[in-house]
C-alpha cells in the first residue's frame, strides 16, 4: 500500500492580528492557507483600538492595510462566521469539519451598500462597541470590515422575534436576504494547524466592589478604547456614558482581577501598565485641564521605549501615579467615589472622579476549552494553550503538527505577538519544505 504524501497547506483558526500574520507568512511563501475566524468580519480586538503605544500611532491606520491584503490573497481561503467542529489525522494529514453559522444573507448577491443597516429598525447594544456604543440587528462589525457583508442577529431582529417587518428584504436592491439561510459544513484536508484565537477580558459583571455593571460611567479598558476612537460611539471625544459630559477627573485601576489569586487570575496580564498609561495619556490631550489618577500596585514596563511612554506620562503629561491598591468605588452625588491607600505614604486617598477605568485581566477566550477538546491538544491551569516546553518550544502545542500563536498562549503585547505568529508560520513552513524534498 503506497503512503498517502503530506499536504503542504495550513489551517489558521482566528483571524486577529497573529492569524493575519501567519496566514499572509505562510501564502506569501507560496502555500495555501485555509482561515477561519468566528465573527463575520477580520481584525480581531486590534480593530477595536484608538492607538497604540508607545508611538500612538493610529490602529486601524495600520491593522485596516493588512486586513485588505489577506480579504484579497488568492492563497489564503477566508471562512468567516465560523468555527472549527472536528479535526481527524494527524501532522501531515489532518481531515478538518468547518461550520459557518447562518448570516440569513446571501453574500455572493450582496453589494455591501449599507441601506440594510441604514433602515433596519431594531438598535441594541454593540459587542464591538463593548456596550457603549449600538448596532442594528442587521449589522458588519466596523465600517472596516473586511469581508464587507452583513448579517442579521436573530436574537434582536423583529422578523426572527415577532414574524414581522422584513425591512432589510423588501429594501435590498439585489435580494441578498435569505431568512431560510441555514449553517453549512465544509471540510478542509491540511498538513498543519496554527491556534490564534486570541483572548477576551474578565467580565466586569463581576467585578461589583468597583460598581461595574451598576454605575454607568464605571468602564473596562476596552469600553474607554472605544470611546477614544475616531470611529467609536463618541467620535473620539471623551463623554461620560451616564449624562454624556466630558469628565474633569478620570481614575485608572490596574491590576483588576490580575495578580489575584483569590478572586482572579494568579498572573500579570502583561501589557495593562501600559495602555493604562495609554489611555490617561490621550485623555489629557483630548481634555487637556483634566486630572487622571491611575492606581497602580507596580508599574511593569519591559519593552522597546515602554519605560519612556510611561515616564512621558507622568512628566510631560501630569498623570499622577498612586501606588497603592482601591478597596472601594461608589456613586454619590453625581461623581464616582475611589477609596484606596496610598503605600508610599501610609495615608488613605479618596479621590471624586467624573470617570473609572479598570485594567481587567486578559483572560483565555471562552471558547478556548472547547476548541482545545477537538484538537486534541492540553490547556495550562488557567486555561491559555499549553505550549510542548516553554522555553525552547514556545509555539508548538502538545500535539504534533499543531501550532500556537499569540494571546492564544498567554497575554501578549502587539509586538509579541506578531514575533510569535512569524514563528509560527516558519515552523508550519519548516514542515512545508521538508515534505517537498521527500
Amino acid at each position: 500500500m503506497t503512503e498517502q504524501k503530506p499536504i503542504p497547506r495550513a489551517l489558521v483558526i482566528g483571524a486577529g492580528i497573529a492569524g493575519m500574520q501567519t496566514a499572509l507568512d505562510i501564502a506569501n511563501a507560496g502555500f495555501e492557507v485555509v482561515l477561519v475566524e468566528r465573527k463575520p468580519s477580520i481584525g480581531g480586538h486590534m480593530l477595536q483600538l484608538s492607538e497604540t503605544f508607545p508611538t500612538l500611532d493610529c490602529a486601524q491606520c495600520i491593522l485596516t492595510p493588512r486586513t485588505v491584503e489577506v480579504g484579497q490573497h488568492p492563497r489564503i481561503h477566508l471562512h468567516t462566521y465560523s468555527e472549527v467542529v472536528g479535526v481527524e489525522g494527524e501532522m501531515g494529514r489532518f481531515r478538518v469539519r468547518i461550520r459557518r453559522r447562518p448570516a440569513y444573507v446571501n453574500w455572493e448577491l450582496c453589494t455591501g451598500c449599507g441601506l440594510c443597516q441604514e433602515k433596519c429598525p431594531a438598535k441594541i447594544t454593540s459587542e464591538f462597541e463593548e456596550q457603549v456604543g449600538i448596532r442594528k440587528a442587521i449589522y458588519t462589525l466596523s465600517p472596516q470590515a473586511v469581508p464587507k457583508k452583513p448579517v442579521i442577529d436573530r436574537e434582536s431582529c423583529i422578523y426572527f422575534l415577532r414574524g414581522k417587518c422584513r425591512a432589510c428584504e423588501k429594501l435590498c436592491p439585489t435580494q441578498a436576504i435569505d431568512f431560510e439561510q441555514q449553517e453549512s459544513f465544509v471540510e478542509e484536508e491540511v498538513g498543519a494547524i496554527v491556534v490564534a484565537v486570541g483572548f477576551s477580558l474578565y467580565p466586569p459583571e463581576q467585578i461589583g466592589e468597583y460598581g461595574a455593571g451598576a454605575i454607568p460611567d464605571v468602564l473596562t479598558g476596552m469600553q474607554f478604547e472605544r470611546i477614544l476612537s475616531a470611529s467609536g460611539p463618541t467620535a473620539g471625544q471623551v463623554r461620560r456614558p451616564s449624562d454624556g459630559k466630558e469628565p474633569q477627573e478620570v481614575a485608572f485601576i490596574q491590576c483588576v482581577r490580575s495578580r489575584d489569586p483569590e478572586r482572579g487570575m494568579p498572573y500579570c496580564s502583561r501589557l495593562c501598565c501600559m495602555y493604562t498609561a495609554k489611555h490617561a495619556m490621550l485623555y489629557k490631550h483630548r481634555v487637556h485641564h483634566g486630572q487622571a489618577y491611575v492606581f497602580y500596585m507596580d508599574i511593569r514596563s519591559a519593552g522597546k521605549n515602554y519605560e519612556e511612554f510611561v515616564q512621558r506620562a507622568m512628566e510631560e503629561d501630569d498623570v499622577l501615579y498612586i501606588r497603592g491598591k482601591v478597596s472601594k468605588v461608589f456613586a454619590q452625588d453625581g461623581k464616582v467615589m475611589v477609596w484606596g491607600v496610598d503605600t508610599l505614604t501610609g495615608k488613605p486617598v479618596e479621590v471624586a472622579a467624573d470617570m473609572v477605568v479598570m485594567a481587567t485581566a486578559m483572560v483565555p477566550d471562552p471558547a478556548a476549552r472547547q476548541l482545545a477538546d477537538t484538537l486534541g491538544i492540553a490547556v495550562d491551569e488557567n486555561g491559555f494553550f499549553q505550549d510542548a516546553e516553554a522555553n525552547l518550544q514556545p509555539m508548538e502545542s502538545s500535539r504534533p503538527g499543531i501550532f500556537l500563536a499569540g494571546t492564544a498562549q498567554a497575554p501578549k503585547d502587539i509586538p509579541d505577538t506578531v514575533a510569535q505568529a512569524s514563528g509560527a508560520a516558519a515552523k508550519v513552513l519548516t514542515l512545508f519544505q521538508r515534505w517537498s524534498r521527500k
